[in-house]
């Protein structure tokens, strides 16, 4: 036996576990043993009497609520480990008046490949700060969406994320006036002040326009969406504003608009290419509108990126980078997005946000650079 700090010490395997004034600390072994006993499910008393400390020194170690000495913590999160110890967030919960669970609802996460980024960073977000995320899918039915809303409010969800996989607008749900909510990747309604983020579809559009004007291309096309979306606008805006600022005009045989997928980018792509001056480059809504216009160039000879460069929108995986070429085009921030939205949403549930923003909080895209963009025929 050892004397550290002046309090007795017992080994138990790898572990020190001093008594701290509280009579011998008892062996893991033993506490163990007697856990499984009695029961399956190690509690705060099994931890304290194992480690030598408080119950309320082991909750506040658990918890963070309050300052431990470091070295009690450590030794009391290994002993909670050697026993197998789960909180009880329920009984927590009743507690502190919360579940430690968020909710979001997505209109099309099953079939939308960017769902999953915004999941994966409101996710780690949360269990940043021991928050579970508990999704689900209104498939873009607002009938369904209220209803989800409904159910997550049973749950007492401590507050709720409301995302689409595109920038859209989105109507205010039926939950109390106080009831915490962030919209991710939507704007709200006109009239309610509620937190969102979204892309900056300005700020995306010009660094497709800035990366085809520094390889000197002047005749410059682009390829929208008929789809009515905030995002829609927002790129079109962003396009003619980032065109017209290197004095390039995107006149009528240089806009055209059509499906927001491949069938539709190849109709666009056919009535781009056989005008009697066809465009050098071409901007698209998005990367599957992209590969439809590299396919409506491949069937009239014309290549890319020597004869046509090409920039998409989404950085869509698997389809940007499997292209042959592979596809340049502007990433959109989904993971970011949702990480902001869950670190707003728990500022609003711990009661310490800053006020909501003048408009949707934005955040940048970024250049992927792949195969598709080079300079100009004939330079």
């Amino acid at each position: 036996m050892s004397r550290r700090h002046g309090a007795r010490t017992r080994k138990l395997g790898a572990i020190i576990v001093p008594s701290a004034g509280r009579g011998p600390a008892r062996s893991l072994r033993s506490v163990a043993s007697e856990t499984a006993g009695r029961r399956s499910r190690a509690r705060v008393s099994d931890v304290a009497a194992a480690a030598g400390v408080s119950q309320t020194t082991v909750s506040h170690a658990l918890s963070g609520a309050r300052a431990v000495n470091a070295e009690t913590r450590e030794r009391i999160l290994s002993v909670a480990r050697e026993l197998g110890y789960v909180p009880d967030r329920v009984a927590s919960g009743l507690r502190r008046r919360r579940t430690g669970v968020v909710g979001l609802i997505g209109d099309d996460l099953a079939t939308t490949p960017f769902a999953g980024r915004i999941i994966e960073g409101a996710r780690r977000a949360g269990l940043e700060h021991d928050v579970l995320l508990m999704v689900a899918e209104s498939g873009g039915d607002a009938n369904a969406e209220r209803d989800l809303v409904e159910r997550f409010l049973a749950q007492r969800v401590d507050g709720l994320l409301i995302a689409r996989m595109y920038h859209q607008r989105v109507d205010r749900p039926a939950v109390p006036e106080d009831f915490p909510v962030v919209l991710v990747d939507a704007a709200p309604e006109r009239g309610w002040n509620v937190d969102a983020v979204v892309p900056d579809e300005a700020q995306i559009a010009t660094l497709a326009c800035d990366r085809l004007a520094r390889e000197g291309h002047r005749e410059i096309a682009y390829v929208g969406t008929v789809d009515e979306s905030r995002a829609a606008r927002g790129r079109l805006i962003g396009v003619r504003s980032a065109l017209g600022d290197v004095g390039i005009a995107l006149g009528e045989g240089r806009l055209a608009f059509c499906a927001s997928d491949a069938v539709g980018g190849r109709q666009a792509g056919a009535e781009l290419l056989d005008q009697d001056v066809p465009p050098t480059a071409i901007i698209c809504f998005n990367d599957q509108i992209a590969m439809g216009v590299m396919q409506a160039a491949a069937r009239r000879g014309v290549l890319v990126p020597s004869g046509l460069s090409i920039i998409g929108i989404d950085d869509l995986h698997p389809v940007a980078d499997a292209l042959d070429p592979a596809l340049t085009t502007i990433a959109l921030p989904h993971a970011e997005m949702g990480r902001w939205g869950m670190d707003r949403l728990l500022e609003r549930i711990d009661g310490t946000p800053p006020p909501v923003e003048e408009g949707p909080h934005l955040l940048r895209g970024w250049l992927v650079e792949r195969e598709s963009v080079a300079p100009p025929p004939g330079r």
